[in-house]
């Protein structure tokens, strides 16, 4: 069999796993010459024998991993065209078709799940009554691949992105009002891609000033939440030569993953 690229093959195999009944995860890749990935192997997620640290019979260690077989290779070839090589279906396990949607590597909601449960937030639907709105929708529990927990925590990061009517314009506005009045003021806002405020950056000439003079070491924190918003206020702060410390700009972010501190260093910089 032959897919498109690695995506496609991950979530074929991914597919197969579901209605078998076991979980699958990537064992390893390899890369050709150029950089590029040329080899990948999938296998099923009890492949692996976990050796214990402790000897004591009285402490046995817990585990589900039982050096199972069960996998497919693929190699990439022209045009990035992915193709199957080995395939091995055999399991030294039982396997649970029933169980399936409660694997790791299954556990996401769909777009259309968190659209509902977005608008239903709006609406001011409680979340128990969204969470059996959608349990109904998708026809029982047992199509279900989150639990509510999962639903609610969710919601709760879609709250922090989420500002109220005309406060992204607003601040904005404030800070280009600040910027006409002081030319060394510099802001940058970072929006996604349904033109919500991510995360937003700032600082008055000051601050750019202090950083020329007293930029040697630069403390970064983000463990300030004084906002309605939960937006961790994250300042970037230096030391002057009386031993104080003195502000060198200051960033809001809606989380705290890779991209949105990627985003905050280079526009800081």
């Amino acid at each position: 069999m032959t897919f498109k690229d690695e995506t496609k093959l991950f979530d074929f195999y991914k597919q197969y796993a579901y209605a078998v009944g076991f979980s699958v995860r990537k064992r390893n890749s390899k890369k050709g010459n150029d950089g590029v990935v040329r080899f990948v192997t999938f296998t099923c997620s009890r492949e692996c024998r976990r050796s214990s640290n402790t000897n004591s019979a009285l402490r046995p260690q817990p585990t589900s991993q039982t050096h199972c077989k069960a996998r497919i290779s693929a190699s990439t070839y022209s045009h990035g065209t992915w193709r199957i090589n080995t395939v091995n279906l055999q399991h030294n396990h039982k396997t649970s078709p029933l169980k399936s949607r409660l694997f790791w590597c299954n556990l996401e909601l769909s777009a259309n799940v968190k659209r509902k449960l977005e608008l239903n937030d709006i609406a001011k639907i409680l979340l128990h009554k969204s969470f059996n709105f959608v349990v109904v929708e998708v026809g029982g529990y047992e199509n279900m691949t989150r639990v509510e927990k999962d639903c609610r925590n969710y919601i709760e990061q879609v709250r922090q992105l989420r500002l109220g009517e005309g406060d992204a314009a607003a601040l904005q506005s404030y800070f280009s009002h600040i910027q006409a009045r002081c030319s060394g003021f510099y802001f940058a806002m970072y929006l996604d891609d349904e033109s919500r405020l991510r995360t937003v950056f700032w600082a008055d000439n000051r601050c750019r000033q202090a950083y020329k003079e007293f930029g040697n070491v630069v403390t970064f924190d983000t463990t300030y939440l004084t906002n309605k918003y939960d937006m961790p206020f994250a300042p970037f702060v230096g030391v002057n030569h009386h031993g104080q410390s003195t502000l060198l700009g200051c960033g809001l972010l809606s989380n705290e993953n890779t991209s949105s501190f990627v985003w905050l260093f280079r526009t800081w910089l």
